[in-house]
């Protein structure tokens, strides 16, 4: 079936408070998709963000962001009074994020709800933590001694909790009991939340693309609490980093700094983590993109302490192995793979067996016509066609950045003369296309300017920080997208 996708991440939904929540804006969205005939709605991991902002840079796996926690909600249980909400600052920009400030306030105002949380009113509360317990009590703890540290990373705490001691350990969850339960309550709070917007999607026949990075973060519960799943020396420190090494685009690579896996501990494990990972994704979410695929078959490293990626090797990775197991215990897997980048006949080998379908970046495509990102050489329906990922420039911002020569070839290829008529003709090549989803960031359909990229790859600052307002959303801007999809039998 062809089907439809808009990219819009939790925080970019309109908001009094500064960011995105799960609550009466999210439901109006979904129904401004079901009213356009969009049948998937693609947004980034959901993990709690860390340092740089980045949910590819997370403090959990399994945990959810706190901040996308609706406050409406919350006031509707007993929890919080509007005032409350209300009297904090929440920034002065509607479209865009101030991390430094909701980081500074919606803790503060959480807190207040937990000390008027009583679980024996919530009793799937109990539920919950128990069927979570693999996780929750770690994640938890993690969290209340990150506060406890003053954010600092697990790597500088003191000696015996840093190596996560058992007597330390212990010791940290009876002084620490409030506190456990504050992120407890977080995650319960976060679950409920989500699950009930999930519920809405799909019963109006939408689907929701999650996101999952390949890595942990260094400064996750993770590394800190299960340091055999990783590549680390005797003091547990990484002995390598994961990158990617240099092209033309970065001349000295992608210095992404996460641990690498011990693939062979996993192994002995039959993959018990990866699998449990996989497991939790396709409950979060309908269908998973997993990042940085190619890194299954063969990943780059980079000694621990370097400054970028100039000096790294590739070693081999789990392969096809780890999802043929997969599929035996979990059954069939909805799963994109992200095939970008650096691609070598054995990642092809490793994507056939898997027959995930891969993906295919319009922006990519516009040198010549042979470029395998260009809708007339696809040459699979087993395919989601983005004319830009979270990534990218905004379509706008696209056209900006194009060389003369490139910009000729664009214009000859879309049968387009004015430059401002690009982007929506592009939406129109993908939307064209044989691929079984077309995908665009929900900025192309506002004709946003280049200003409202959500990402700049290895780059820190001014990043994930993309707004929509309510008014962004209209009946004829709903009304063009399901012409469209009507056209191309989306």
């Amino acid at each position: 079936m062809r089907k439809s996708c808009i990219i819009m991440h939790i925080s970019s939904l309109p908001s009094e408070y500064g960011i995105g929540k799960m609550g009466k804006h999210a439901f109006d969205f979904v129904d401004f998709l079901k009213s356009a005939g969009v049948k998937c709605w693609q947004i980034l991991p959901l993990s709690p963000t860390s340092y740089g902002d980045s949910p590819y840079q997370s403090f959990s796996v399994n945990a959810g962001n706190p901040y996308f926690i609706d406050f409406d909600i919350l006031e509707n249980d007993g929890l919080l009074e509007h005032h409350e909400c209300a009297s904090y600052d929440w920034g002065s920009d509607p479209e865009k994020v101030d991390y430094s400030i909701i980081y500074d306030n919606c803790f503060d105002v959480l807190r207040l709800a937990h000390a008027r949380f009583k679980p024996s009113k919530f009793p799937d509360y109990k539920k919950f933590c128990d069927e979570n317990k693999n996780w929750l009590d770690e994640y938890a703890l993690f969290m209340a001694l990150k506060f406890k540290y003053d954010g600092k990373p697990w790597t500088d705490w003191d000696e015996d909790i840093s190596l996560h001691k058992p007597k330390a350990v212990s010791e940290a969850k009876k002084e620490l009991k409030k506190d456990i339960n504050f992120y407890k309550f977080l995650q319960y709070e976060f679950n409920r939340q989500w699950t009930e917007l999930k519920k809405y999607a799909n019963d109006s026949g939408i689907e929701i693309v999650g996101d999952i990075p390949i890595y942990c973060a260094l400064d996750s519960v993770e590394a800190w609490s299960d340091h055999k799943l990783f590549w680390f020396d005797k003091k547990r420190r990484p002995v390598c980093v994961a990158g990617c090494p240099p092209d033309d685009f970065s001349p000295k690579g992608q210095l992404w700094g996460n641990p690498l896996y011990d693939w062979a501990y996993h192994k002995k494990t039959d993959y018990e983590w990866w699998i449990n990972r996989i497991k939790s994704a396709t409950k979060l979410y309908d269908i998973v993109r997993i990042d940085h695929f190619r890194g299954f078959e063969s990943y780059y490293t980079i000694p621990f302490g370097n400054e970028d990626a100039t000096v790294g090797e590739w070693k081999k990775g789990p392969n096809y192995e780890l999802f043929k197991l997969a599929e035996e215990k979990l059954g069939n897997l909805n799963i994109i793979a992200e095939d970008l980048g650096f691609i070598t006949p054995e990642v092809r080998e490793m994507l056939d067996k898997c027959g995930y379908p891969g993906m295919k970046v319009l922006q990519f495509g516009f040198s010549d016509g042979t470029n395998e990102h260009l809708p007339h050489n696809f040459t699979t329906t087993n395919c989601f066609a983005y004319t830009g990922t979270h990534d990218n420039e905004t379509l706008n911002g696209w056209v900006e950045s194009l060389d003369k020569k490139s910009l000729k070839f664009t214009r000859k290829y879309l049968n387009v003369k004015k430059k401002s008529d690009i982007p929506w003709a592009v939406i129109r090549s993908a939307w064209g296309s044989v691929a079984e989803v077309a995908a665009a960031q929900i900025q192309d359909f506002l004709n946003s300017p280049k200003s409202a990229r959500m990402n700049t790859p290895s780059t820190l600052g001014n990043n994930w920080q993309f707004r929509t307002k309510e008014s962004d959303f209209t009946p004829e801007l709903a009304k063009k997208i399901k012409k469209l999809n009507k056209i191309y039998n989306r």
